[in-house]
């Protein structure tokens, strides 16, 4: 299945190298962006791209053929793999916090996608040949459930069933702040930064996002925070994190949205995926997982009160 990655240059990129934009659009190593390159599957403003070296302008329209190319994936049985459920046609993996989904920058073999073609090689063949059997990810700091596909005609239930919003998924973030309300939803479009194109940013040009969250505990002590449960409604890079950053309350430990406390020590973004439930593709069967709180997180709650 064909992938097609669309991005308008913000100022920030301006006079960039087309190299270096492509790859921080995609995700992709300079490797395989050089192979995109050569192999005529950029175009800027509707002309290919033939050389690196090219630079961007502000507004600059950048196409990029993502499955035109597809460099050799390495199976990996070192990496250790939680599985929840598992059968012909789908997998459930509770994902750690660490751990890279697909193949990108800087991480080429060390990725779930390793360990499942260590463990599922038939899934080599099944959807993107770059990301095969995955369906959505979760970002690397996040832990918990994650849905994959170990058949074609698994991959495109699933797809479509994330696409109509039938599949659910719900996580449990610890935010930084207080809420007034119970409960709301945060209904704001996502898309790259302007003034940092490696991150998202809730933005007029963005792509349409909304997240619900119950708020489940309060917390006054060491600061004020909120344990929260999130249901997405879509599928943003980002998503929640962006949001809760957008209303003032940023995931605690995610120094890339403003959610770094000087009280409380936390690696990484308090950010688990808790729940997921799906039709199965083949029975027809709702199919409902639930993953408990990593052993990190519940000792960074306990000093909450």
């Amino acid at each position: 299945m064909a992938e097609t990655r669309r991005d308008t240059v913000p100022a920030a990129l301006a006079d960039e190298r087309i190299d270096r934009v492509v790859a921080m659009i995609t995700d992709a190593s300079r490797a395989r962006v050089r192979a995109l390159i050569e192999g005529e599957h950029v175009r800027v403003g509707g002309a290919i791209v033939t050389k690196s070296s090219q630079r961007v302008r502000e507004g600059d329209e950048i196409v990029v053929e993502l499955d035109e190319v597809a460099a050799p994936l390495i199976a990996d049985a070192t990496i250790d793999l939680t599985v929840v459920y598992e059968d012909d046609d789908v997998v459930v993996i509770d994902k750690p916090a660490g751990l890279v989904v697909h193949p990108g920058a800087g991480h080429r073999h060390d990725t779930l996608v390793s360990a499942l073609l260590a463990r599922y090689p038939d899934i080599a063949t099944t959807g993107d040949v770059q990301r095969p059997g995955i369906v959505h990810r979760l970002d690397k700091g996040t832990s918990g459930l994650m849905m994959v596909a170990r058949s074609p005609r698994a991959y495109q239930s699933l797809v479509a069933q994330l696409s109509t919003r039938s599949a659910t998924r719900s996580y449990r973030a610890l935010a930084c702040g207080s809420f007034d309300e119970r409960e709301g939803v945060i209904d704001a479009p996502i898309g790259r930064s302007s003034r940092a194109p490696t991150r998202m940013a809730v933005t007029p040009k963005g792509r349409g996002a909304r997240t619900h969250y119950v708020v489940e505990q309060r917390f006054v002590e060491p600061f004020p925070a909120s344990l929260l449960t999130c249901r997405l409604e879509s599928g943003r890079t980002h998503q929640i994190r962006v949001h809760l950053s957008a209303i003032g309350a940023p995931v605690l430990g995610d120094e890339r949205y403003g959610g770094r406390r000087v009280q409380v020590a936390m690696p990484r973004p308090w950010l688990h995926a808790a729940r997921l439930g799906f039709v199965h593709p083949v029975s027809d069967e709702p199919m409902e997982f639930e993953s408990p709180l990593p052993a990190d997180l519940t000792e960074v709650l306990a000093r909450f009160a």
